[in-house]
């Protein structure tokens, strides 16, 4: 096999606890991440010269920054007296910086797609570890499976959720996630809770309050769509979503949807769509 073609979903946080801070700067957190059926694509073509190129460019993310190449450079170490190399091309519908995942995303599906190309035979356990270099989010789409997650977000627990369909609204704007997490104002000292105290009375996100006293285009959607359900943030935003029993229900909503608001609709699913294609 010399080319492949997989998605690369988004994921919900269907709650996020922040529960400290440690002494590297890292926040110890629980949350929930809901996997979707939804997001970007990935075609990636191997060469045998050693060369990484990735189509097309992003605005405002140099080639090499983007941690699509980021985590093709990283596997291609694993090798290195090999000239391995991939042209990869992104069809990107996710909106940078909504909080649902897209970049750690790309990058877990980048690694999962170039072990079974480059044949390195690596197992999940070990990509998980190499993906975490690149971001706290990246190990959970690399296992590919809806979990509860605790630590920084690498302690990982698979659960089974009821696969809702999620109305998923992006407000007009970009949420720096480094600028909410070094924030004086966010909440860093609510209390643990267990999957079952959460299942059975939900939980929030502590970093909701602070987004939407400093974006209002984040509120104001938000305010929007808690008429038609119980709508929260997702990560540190900017997207808001809110579930529904069926997709019609969903879509309906979204076709009311202000001018302003780009949207889609999504069900939750258990396991990621890449590992469904990969084990075939």
């Amino acid at each position: 096999m010399d080319s492949l073609t997989l998605p690369s979903p988004a994921k919900l946080n269907l709650f996020l606890h922040i529960t400290g801070q440690r002494e590297d700067g890292y926040h110890t957190l629980q949350t929930l991440f809901q996997l979707l059926d939804f997001g970007d694509e990935l075609s990636f073509q191997t060469r045998n010269d050693g060369i990484i190129t990735l189509q097309p460019d992003i605005e405002g993310v140099a080639t090499e920054d983007n941690l699509i190449v980021k985590a093709a450079r990283i596997l291609q170490n694993q090798k290195p007296d090999t000239p391995l190399g991939v042209d990869i091309q992104l069809n990107k519908r996710l909106p940078m910086g909504g909080g649902i995942g897209g970049g750690s995303s790309n990058a877990a599906t980048t690694l999962l797609a170039l072990n079974t190309l480059w044949q390195l035979q690596l197992d999940l356990d070990t990509l998980a570890n190499l993906g975490r270099q690149l971001g706290a989010d990246v190990p959970v789409f690399v296992r590919g499976q809806t979990a509860w997650a605790e630590g920084i977000g690498e302690q990982l627990q698979a659960v089974e959720m009821p696969e809702y369909w999620f109305l998923v609204l992006t407000p007009n704007c970009h949420v720096s996630t480094a600028e909410i997490f070094s924030h004086k104002d966010l909440t860093r000292d609510t209390s643990n809770i267990t999957v079952a105290a959460f299942l059975e009375q939900g939980g929030h996100n502590d970093c909701q309050p602070l987004v939407l006293n400093l974006y209002p285009e984040v509120k104001k959607a938000l305010e929007w769509l808690s008429q038609y359900g119980d709508a929260k943030m997702t990560g540190t935003g900017a997207c808001v979503f809110a579930p529904f029993d069926n997709k019609a229900s969903a879509e309906a909503v979204l076709a009311k949807a202000p001018d302003s608001l780009q949207g889609f609709v999504a069900r939750g699913v258990n396991q990621s769509q890449v590992h469904q294609l990969l084990n075939r």
